[in-house]
């Protein structure tokens, strides 16, 4: 085990432990200054109207996201487990969104957006659902640009979703299905209080391992607006990378990284105990 611990210890522990010394000081990297000002730059990142509102934004997104990949991976799922052998090649095509890099995606739909001259706009005006091309400015519109940029991300993932259940529905005894079914339960009740409880624990690590992803969205999101318009898509993960990149504030995105890290653990516990409910399942 030395060689994995070593790893951890260089690539993990180390980055996190200078994560928050850094949290503590304000730097200033070309000047090559570097002051100790304690929980400051907490204060400062907690008072900030660009922290609290992209904190806002990132929990929005996450939800739109995770949620509409949950509901359409299930269904997936589900669809693929009634066919059984006969979904093996359509499984194989839904899986290949996730061979797809990100930044792939974001140009991709980002030409499929764009304003005017977009293929999706375009594709709705001639079937008559939209007057003009410019009747929807997908990526231009502050009110539904944070839900725009997050099509590439329930694209890419949903696969993941769907083939995450579809191993957990193939773990469900058959028996207990038959049995529900020989006793008078109708299809909606056999999924209510048969496959949904057992499926407790896949959702509850689907769940987490996509709601931490989709949470520090950066490339997909980065690539098709930047953080705009007037920074309504800006998450987190963007204003960090401002922060530190554009603005030279090590100290500032530092303490910022600590309480986005501690939300997400946060987060997760709580995802865990209310999803999950091991104690609940077996009782």
């Amino acid at each position: 085990m030395a060689p994995a611990a070593l790893f951890l210890a260089v690539f993990v522990a180390w980055p996190l432990v200078k994560l928050l010394l850094d949290s503590l000081y304000q730097i200033a990297p070309l000047a090559g200054t570097k002051r100790y000002v304690g929980f400051g730059n907490y204060r400062n990142a907690l008072s900030s109207p660009e922290f609290v509102g992209s904190a806002e934004r990132t929990a929005i997104y996450t939800g739109i996201v995770v949620s509409l990949e949950l509901t359409l991976g299930l269904a997936t799922a589900l669809l693929f487990n009634t066919l059984g052998r006969r979904s093996r090649v359509l499984r194989t095509v839904f899986l290949y969104p996730l061979m797809i890099a990100p930044i792939v995606a974001g140009l991709l739909w980002r030409f499929l957006l764009i304003d005017n001259f977009g293929i999706v706009n375009e594709l709705l005006t001639r079937v008559g659902i939209l007057h003009t091309p410019a009747a929807i400015s997908w990526l231009s519109d502050p009110n539904i640009v944070l839900f725009s940029v997050g099509l590439p991300d329930i694209w890419l993932t949903t696969s993941f979703m769907s083939l995450v259940l579809f191993a957990g529905l193939q773990n469900i005894p058959g028996e207990l299905l038959e049995a529900a079914r020989i006793d008078g339960a109708n299809a909606r009740q056999r999924f209510t209080w048969i496959v949904l409880p057992l499926l407790r624990p896949v959702i509850a690590v689907a769940v987490i391992v996509r709601g931490i992803d989709a949470a520090r969205a950066f490339d997909v999101i980065l690539i098709q607006t930047n953080g705009g318009p007037q920074q309504k898509s800006e998450t987190l993960s963007l204003l960090i990378y401002q922060t530190m990149i554009r603005y030279g504030d090590p100290g500032l995105a530092s303490a910022m990284s600590v309480m986005y890290l501690l939300a997400m653990l946060v987060t997760a516990a709580v995802a865990l105990a209310t999803i999950w409910r091991p104690g609940r399942s077996q009782a």
